[in-house]
C-alpha cells in the first residue's frame, strides 16, 4: 500500500516541482507569457507561487518565488518518503533536505532532457508549431556551449545527442549518490 501511495504523491510532487522549476526558467530566459507552455504553466503553479511571491519577489533575472515553491514541494515529498520508508527512524533534517535537493536537480535534469528531446523532435516533424519558438527559447542557452564545438554533419545539429548523453552521465552520477544519500537517512 505504501509504495502505490507513494507513486502517487512522488509523481504529483514531481510534476509539480518541475513546473515551478520550469516558471523560474521561462522567468529567466524571458518567454513570453503569451505563448501556450507558459499559460499552461503559470495557471498549473499560480496557487503555489502567488502567495510566495508576497515574501519573495522576483529579481530581474531569477523567480525565487517559484525557486521556493520547487524547493517545498520536494521537501515536503522528502518528508513523506521518510515516513513512509524510514522505518521506524526519525531523520534529522539535514538529511531531508539534502534528499530534497537531490530530487530537486534530478526531476531539472530529467526537465531538461524533455525540453531536448522535444525541440528536437519538433524541429524535424514541425518546426512551425506554436510552442516550437518558446520551447527553442528554454534549451537555447544549454546547447549554445555544444554548437560551439559540435560541427553540423550533413547539416543535422547533433549538440542535443551530446546534451542528452552528458544529462544521461548526470543523471548515473546522481543515482549513486542517492544510493550512498538513502544509507545514510
Amino acid at each position: 500500500m505504501s509504495s502505490a501511495l507513494w507513486l502517487l504523491f512522488e509523481t504529483v510532487g514531481s510534476l509539480l516541482a518541475s513546473a515551478c522549476v520550469l516558471r523560474a526558467a521561462m522567468w529567466r530566459f524571458q518567454l513570453s507569457p503569451r505563448n501556450p507552455v507558459s499559460q499552461f504553466v503559470i495557471a498549473a503553479t499560480d496557487w503555489l507561487v502567488k502567495p510566495l511571491r508576497r515574501l519573495m519577489p522576483a529579481s530581474r533575472t531569477t523567480d525565487w518565488a517559484s525557486l521556493a515553491g520547487a524547493l517545498l514541494v520536494s521537501l515536503l515529498l522528502a518528508a513523506v518518503w521518510t515516513l513512509l520508508f524510514a522505518k521506524g527512524r526519525t531523520p534529522a533534517f539535514g538529511g531531508v533536505l539534502l534528499l530534497a535537493l537531490f530530487w530537486l536537480l534530478k526531476w531539472s535534469i530529467y526537465l531538461l532532457i524533455g525540453l531536448v528531446l522535444l525541440q528536437a523532435v519538433l524541429s524535424w516533424v514541425n518546426p512551425n508549431a506554436p510552442i516550437a519558438p518558446a520551447i527553442d527559447q528554454l534549451t537555447r542557452p544549454f546547447l549554445a556551449p555544444f554548437r560551439k564545438f559540435v560541427p553540423l554533419v550533413g547539416g543535422v545539429d547533433l549538440s542535443p545527442l551530446v546534451l542528452l548523453v552528458l544529462a544521461q552521465v548526470l543523471l548515473s552520477l546522481l543515482e549513486s549518490l542517492f544510493q550512498a544519500l538513502v544509507a545514510v537517512i
